[in-house]
């Protein structure tokens, strides 16, 4: 619904002063399009196919724990302790008793993903706004972010073993990222008028919220919220 809600704003056919590069990204996205419809889609579709639900939803919780190691260091960078640690608790429970990542009892025992990358920790220490870009094979980014990813890889686990191990995991997970959004891509293909301009304008919207979660963020490392002080107040004058 919200796809459909923002299609009406999807058409930007005039120049996008974080697009300078428009020509170009408009030719790799239309490259990325032609390459999911011949080669992504049908394996992911495959891949939903002879998959049973559980083994997907093990797969994905898999990789989504390993992506909780880089979030933890990334909030430390971003002097959020407390989120980092929330993050480190994640993997150590759903890497013991979820067996490897495969169930996510951390989420059921109600604590937080946070899901910080590179790209916002630069952005939380003042890394200005970049040209927006299309990487062939991995969509819409900048280049903060693209810089940001290589960091993130590097931390991440799944770039320890051998290169062959990370070959074939990096193309498990982008099966399994690519049919969870089958629906979604759908809905998209249906919804919007300039798919290109509504991608850019959706991912530069996100990725700006993501990044102001930083200085300027009440978070889990604030010692105090000053909505209690506010409440004190509140039941005061109630019991007067």
């Amino acid at each position: 619904m919200i796809l459909l809600f923002l299609s009406g704003c999807s058409s930007f056919q005039s120049r996008h002063p974080a697009d300078p590069l428009e020509s170009f990204n408009r030719k790799s996205d239309q490259f990325n399009q032609d390459f999911d419809r011949a080669v992504a889609k049908p394996v992911a579709q495959g891949y939903r196919y002879v998959t049973p639900s559980v083994i997907d939803l093990g797969v994905t919780n898999f990789f989504r724990n390993l992506a909780d190691i880089p979030s933890a260091a990334n909030n430390l960078l971003q002097l959020k302790p407390g989120r980092a640690l929330s993050d480190l608790g994640r993997v150590c429970i759903n890497s013991t008793l979820g067996i490897f990542g495969l169930f996510d009892v951390a989420s059921d025992m109600g604590i937080p993903s946070y899901k910080e990358d590179m790209g916002q920790t630069l952005g939380y220490w003042g890394m200005g706004d970049t040209p927006y870009i299309v990487v062939p094979f991995l969509g819409p980014s900048t280049l903060r972010d693209l810089l940001g990813r290589v960091g993130d890889t590097l931390i991440n686990p799944i770039s320890y073993p051998s290169q062959s191990a990370y070959l074939a995991l990096s193309t498990l997970q982008l099966v399994d990222i690519r049919a969870d959004l089958l629906e979604a891509g759908n809905v998209l293909d249906e919804a919007a008028v300039d798919r290109y301009a509504f991608l850019r304008e959706f991912y530069l919207q996100q990725r700006q919220t993501a990044i102001k979660d930083g200085p300027n963020h009440m978070d889990d490392d604030e010692l105090f919220d000053e909505s209690l002080f506010d409440d004190e107040a509140q039941f005061n004058e109630n019991a007067e």
